[in-house]
């Protein structure tokens, strides 16, 4: 007699997971499922649809950190559980972010003896750093204009058009007025002269980019610095200044040390950069660094006592993971300066290399600088036929990620593609995205032109063409009226009389 035991669908023991019931349901969109499932089921499901996002390392679009070494991937995970806002229990982390800040205040030349503590907290990304930076600026004026009897009502920040989102958020949120400095083709960056042109008594700051992310160039902040100095003499103001260098502060310092842009630079104030970008940390990290304890007003910190020592604190965040903030002081003292240097240094490299590699084409037009961030921005010298966004487009199916956007107000008709040379892009890889490059014009010039193509190409040049083909039109139809009204004309009147059409 041969016993048998019948499982039930739920029991996956016997079953592998794409032998089980969970992969004919639907995976919960909107509700929570009534009933468990398995791990090895929920990840599955999970892990397939991931399959469809793209390849962080072919990802161009972006300047986050796709790559870290095992040993530093081993210390995200293992504090990955630590919340870093528990500083009673977790001391050391916050000891290693006080390391973090005041590494970063040296480099970025702080006035600071050996001994001086900087002023600075890690964040949320620079998003959060730029909150906090701005926040500090509008309390320091309207405390200043309390004190004169002013009004304190309508501060205001001068930018470029060129800023990115997290400065319109700032400007919204805490009821800033954002007046920007329209860019112009050929030059993609806020212009110092305009910019100092538009301040006034309630600019609380002028923010100046080091690396847009339009195309990676750096904005002149010493000129900007010197025209601001002759400005704030006339006027009896101390109108400041604040650096975001979410891109370029951890290029700069060591592929153009002599390059003032830093706190060298007397109406610097405040500096924030991106750990997780050229910082090389996985994303969720930005710091903030001020130039002395004066320039963050006392009123905004935050004081937190653990094992009887006092830890200020000022951020927008509470809880937050530590994982990012250990993975930070890692590549601080793993790389050192010198590490850092040639990493930075190879990504100028291989992105000098694409570019050489596009200008051989002798299709497109470089809008990226070769001192700045290591960016390459390049637009089609013929938009007729086909556009960036085409070209964006088709790149997709090699599995390369290049955006195509226009640039800001100012020159918002230049397109332009960019690709963002990372630390993990090297030059088999830029050599590799100019052959598909190639490939997917060579295909393009074999299509016909997409409608949005053609309406570009109008707005761009070829309205006289235009017009040409509506006086034809317009003829051609005017000539057949014609003809039917001395066809009635003709018959009306009988085979005596002749119309003269004029």
């Amino acid at each position: 007699m041969v016993l048998s035991k019948t499982f039930s669908e739920s029991d996956v023991s016997v079953h592998s997971t794409f032998a089980s019931r969970y992969v004919r349901d639907s995976a919960p969109r909107f509700t929570m499922p009534e009933n468990s499932m398995p791990k090895e089921a929920a990840f599955q499901i999970i892990n397939d649809e991931l399959m469809l996002d793209g390849n962080p390392r072919l990802n161009l679009a972006s300047f986050v950190t796709t790559w870290m070494e095992p040993e530093c991937d081993k210390l995200v995970m293992d504090s990955v559980n630590k919340n870093y806002v528990d500083m009673d229990e977790y001391p050391v982390t916050t000891e290693l972010q006080n390391r973090c800040v005041n590494m970063i205040a040296h480099l970025f030349n702080a006035p600071l003896g050996d001994s001086d503590t900087a002023v600075g907290v890690g964040t949320v990304g620079s998003s959060e750093a730029i909150m906090l930076a701005g926040l500090a600026f509008k309390r320091k004026w309207q405390n200043k204009r309390k004190a004169e009897g002013k009004p304190y009502d309508k501060p205001n920040i001068v930018t470029g058009a060129n800023v990115q989102v997290c400065w319109e958020k700032f400007a919204r949120y805490f009821e800033v007025e954002l007046k920007e400095v329209k860019v112009r083709e050929g030059y993609y960056v806020m212009d110092p002269v305009k910019a100092v042109e538009m301040v006034d008594e309630n600019t609380i700051c002028v923010a100046a980019i080091l690396g847009s992310t339009y195309n990676g160039e750096f904005e002149d902040v010493k000129l900007l610095n010197d025209l601001l100095v002759e400005k704030n003499k006339k006027t009896g103001w101390d109108t400041p200044i604040h650096v975001d260098a979410a891109s370029g502060g951890f290029i700069a310092p060591f592929l153009y040390p002599d390059l003032e842009w830093d706190f060298r630079l007397p109406l610097v104030k405040s500096i924030n950069v991106s750990g997780h970008k050229y910082g090389l940390v996985y994303a969720g990290i930005g710091w903030v660094i001020w130039r002395t304890k004066e320039d963050l007003p006392e009123e905004l910190i935050f004081h937190i006592n653990y094992l009887g020592a006092d830890q200020p604190t000022f951020t927008l965040n509470f809880s937050k993971g530590s994982s990012q903030i250990i993975a930070q002081y890692y590549q601080l003292i793993r790389l050192g300066f010198e590490g850092y240097q040639n990493v930075m240094q190879n990504c100028h490299d291989n992105a000098m290399v694409l570019k050489q590699g596009l200008e051989n084409t002798g299709r497109f037009s470089i809008a990226s600088k070769d001192m700045g961030v290591p960016v390459v921005a390049f637009s089609l010298k013929d938009r007729s036929r086909h556009d960036e966004f085409e070209v964006s487009e088709m790149l997709r199916r090699f599995g390369w990620i290049v955006p195509a956007y226009p640039m800001p107000e100012g020159a918002k008709h230049v397109s332009v593609l960019r690709v963002v040379i990372r630390e993990d892009f090297s030059r088999t890889l830029a050599e590799r995205l100019v052959l598909d490059i190639v490939k997917v014009l060579a295909e393009l010039d074999t299509l016909p032109p997409k409608n949005g193509a053609k309406s570009r190409s109008l707005e761009n040049g070829t309205k006289e063409k235009a017009e040409e083909a509506g006086r034809e039109i317009a003829s051609y139809w005017r000539n057949i009226t014609m003809a039917r009204k001395m066809k009635l004309a003709e018959t009306q009147a009988g085979p005596s009389v002749t119309v003269i059409a004029k």
